[in-house]
């Protein structure tokens, strides 16, 4: 009777119990816990979607988890991450943001009280869409240490283009009235608004190329 109790309490003690990950399978999704002097066999970890929908996070070498065992066996148990622990403290102390602090240093954060989204520190971003990406705002800024590149068979502007500098390398056709004031516009080395018409005479004659 004794031993009948012990080990309803060991099953008990079992159905939920803390721990810290000690390795982690990636190939497999599987990790192993550390928890009460005990290292679990190879365990799955709980997922935010396992079906159509699919999320991956695994779980980190020293993260604190729960492991949720069916029936008191630590063999049948599932992992469920994290918890935050001296060795992995909180990230922010928002009330309200969804925030992710990645192990580079990188940061994605949402925070309803500044209505800011934010993601800092990344090397690079990809955004590959079958059809099309629209990004709507009253302002809209980008910045570039060394080079900004739009690849397109064709870059429309529909209103004013504002730029400080332009080269224009394989031609082209303009429409409509220009104006152009300040500063000087050459054509084939020849400044136009200075350049003078030598051979003038009355009548129907022509006048030489400039020079």
């Amino acid at each position: 009777m004794n031993t009948d109790n012990f080990d309803i309490q060991r099953l008990v003690r079992n159905l939920i119990r803390i721990g810290t990950v000690s390795e982690v399978d990636l190939d497999r999704g599987r990790c192993r816990v550390a928890t009460g002097g005990n290292l679990t066999d190879w365990l799955n970890w709980l997922s935010g979607r396992a079906g159509g929908t699919r999320t991956w996070w695994a779980p980190s070498i020293g993260e604190q988890v729960l492991v949720l065992s069916l029936g008191g066996e630590l063999d049948t148990a599932f992992v469920l991450p994290g918890i935050f622990s001296a060795a992995n403290p909180a990230p922010s102390a928002s009330a309200q943001a969804a925030h992710i602090t990645f192990p580079d240093g990188a940061v994605i954060e949402y925070e309803p009280a500044e209505g800011s989204l934010k993601a800092i520190g990344i090397k690079s971003a990809t955004i590959d869409a079958a059809e099309q990406v629209n990004v709507t705002a009253p302002a809209i800024t980008c910045r570039a240490t060394s080079k900004i590149t739009l690849d397109a068979p064709e870059v429309e502007c529909t209103q004013l283009l504002t730029t400080g500098t332009i080269a224009i390398r394989q031609g082209g056709s303009m429409t409509g009235d220009l104006n152009h004031s300040g500063g000087s516009i050459s054509s084939n080395g020849i400044v136009v608004h200075t350049h003078t018409h030598g051979g003038v005479q009355n009548g129907g004659g022509q006048t030489d190329k400039p020079a």
